[in-house]
């Protein structure tokens, strides 16, 4: 009796009319493909992206050279040094960040106390050498201030969860 199923199933072509039926219902549905360089899908507020240091709104670094997002980090990607200024605060002479060791874990963030250092939502940063990919402090802050309305609205939408 098996055999008999077996061959009905092949003379019928029962899987090639149900393949043809289902591309057929699809054929006129909408597509829901995006067009990839022109359209870009959205991004969740806690996306993982190129790094960027900000400033406060009156120009001002954020960052008060505290150090912990460079202890936290676990690949070690992070360096910075710092000297006192003249009334008394810290500020960073250097900060400077790997990208090529970096996990983009997200602990730098976590631990700024100031939300100084922060991952946006650039992830289209290829290069074609290893040495563009070892950010100095103007590079991170360039990016800071090339992205500062979408890290405000990010960091905006992620307060409520942190």
């Amino acid at each position: 009796m098996d055999w008999i199923k077996r061959s009905s199933k092949m003379l019928l072509l029962r899987e090639l009319i149900s393949g043809m039926a289902l591309t057929l219902k699809y054929m006129f549905k909408p597509k829901v493909t995006i067009n990839y360089p022109f359209e870009k899908g959205r991004l969740s507020p806690r996306f993982r992206g190129e790094h960027a240091l900000r400033r406060y709104p009156n120009g001002e670094e954020r960052c008060i050279a505290c150090k912990l997002c460079e202890a936290i980090c676990p690949a070690q990607a992070i360096t910075i040094e710092a000297e006192p200024r003249e009334d008394g605060s810290r500020r960073t002479t250097r900060y400077d960040i790997d990208m090529t060791k970096c996990i983009y874990c997200g602990y730098c963030e976590e631990a700024c106390p100031v939300d100084a250092i922060v991952e946006g939502p650039n992830f289209e940063f290829a290069t074609e050498t290893r040495e563009e990919l070892l950010y100095n402090k103007e590079k991170l802050l360039a990016n800071g201030e090339r992205w500062e309305t979408e890290l405000a609205a990010r960091l905006n939408d992620d307060a409520p969860y942190r």
